[in-house]
């Protein structure tokens, strides 16, 4: 009997000291837990959800040129003796640019004079001739064949006269255009040419200034790919800058969006051609612009970072909200985009409908949101696993 009882408090203090040891094992598994989780407010990141305004845009790059820019060039060749204009000069209508060497051009003007002369005094001779032959032939001292001849002799000198004629105000037009004037008033944006180049216009004409009619009134040429021109319209309003003024933003309108199509390496763009005021003449041609076609705008508006639009969480069913049943939940399903919002006990899918985009947030237009909300933009720890944000544990095999 004694034996009995030894025994079989021998078992009971084993039992006990078995079950010791597993809570004790119990108690520092779940402290080890608790200690080692990571909070979820630690583990994302973060942003509240907040109202403002927000801009749809369509970007592209583009040049600031003139509205008119005038090539001044020369229909005679010939070697600069005189140079009036210079870069950045104002010039007015009919202003004298620079004159070419004239001597050959008076050379030839005296040439022609004298070949009118001649041809006039050729004229006046056939003239008496064919009146004193109409006379003779009156009195019947001259044969009709002998008239005709007076008369056709008549005729070519009045046509040799009207030659040398044209070839005078042919010499004379040419002396004229030893003077280059400005069609228009402007400023001198290019001068190609000096004193003592000789310029050649045997081919084509050369181009000697560039003259910018009105640079407070200037315009971009855009490229904008063929994916975006259906938003474009005329008289769109549109923002752009500059690398000069990089803390300054301009201001345009949309004038005209051409037809003719860009195609380079199979890549198809349109030539967008904004209107700008330059009113200070701050703006200079040829500076690149960097343009933002302004689409659509909203003003005071929910917004939702796009970076919460793309999350997309690998145990968003572990860290999604539980009911009180205990059961988990699964996560709700929607063909349109969604976003994790953190609430009290996890986080949770939350489905939205989007409106427009600006890039870095989208307009929320219906949804389970509501300034305040934070919404997970990146998980902190990516490749950590699924307990607590540590590895699981797993037997490496052999």
């Amino acid at each position: 009997m004694t034996l009995r009882v030894s025994r079989l408090t021998s078992t009971l203090l084993r039992l006990s000291v078995f079950v010791l040891a597993v809570a004790i094992a119990l108690g520092g598994w779940a402290y080890w837990r608790n200690s080692t989780q990571t909070p979820l407010e630690q583990r994302y990141q973060l942003e509240e959800i907040a109202k403002g305004d927000i801009t749809q845009t369509v970007s592209a790059n583009g040049t600031l040129n003139p509205v008119v820019l005038v090539n001044v060039g020369t229909q005679v060749s010939g070697t600069v003796q005189k140079l009036y204009a210079d870069f950045n000069s104002k010039v007015s209508a009919g202003q004298v640019l620079l004159e070419l060497d004239p001597v050959t051009f008076r050379a030839a003007v005296e040439q022609s004079s004298g070949s009118v002369a001649s041809a006039e005094a050729v004229l006046k001779l056939a003239r008496a001739n064919e009146q004193r032959a109409r006379e003779l032939f009156a009195l019947e001292y001259v044969s009709k064949q002998d008239l005709d001849q007076a008369i056709q002799v008549r005729e070519a000198a009045q046509a040799q006269l009207q030659t040398a004629r044209g070839q005078l105000a042919k010499d004379r037009a040419n002396l004229a255009y030893s003077i280059i004037r400005s069609p228009v008033s402007g400023v001198v944006v290019s001068r190609q040419i000096d004193v003592g180049q000789t310029v050649a216009a045997s081919f084509q004409t050369p181009t000697l200034f560039q003259i910018a009619q009105d640079l407070t009134q200037m315009q971009i040429d855009t490229n904008v790919a063929e994916a975006d021109i259906g938003k474009i319209r005329v008289a769109q309003p549109v923002r752009f800058t500059v690398d000069a003024f990089p803390g300054r933003r301009f201001e345009g309108k949309v004038k005209q969006i051409r037809l003719n199509p860009i195609n380079q390496q199979n890549v198809v763009t349109y030539d967008v051609v904004v209107a700008v005021s330059n009113p200070d003449l701050t703006l200079m041609p040829g500076m690149t612009a960097y343009v933002s076609f302004v689409i659509e705008e909203r003003s005071n508006v929910l917004l939702a970072p796009n970076a919460a639009l793309r999350f997309k969480p690998r145990d968003a069913e572990r860290d999604a909200k539980r009911p009180s049943n205990g059961k988990r939940e699964r996560p709700a399903k929607s063909s349109g985009p969604r976003i994790y919002v953190l609430r009290a006990d996890g986080i949770t899918p939350v489905p939205l409908q989007a409106g427009i985009t600006d890039g870095r947030y989208t307009e929320v237009l219906g949804g389970d949101l509501k300034v305040g909300d934070r919404v997970v933009l990146e998980d902190n720890q990516p490749d950590q696993g699924a307990r607590g944000g540590q590895q699981p544990f797993r037997m490496r095999p052999f």
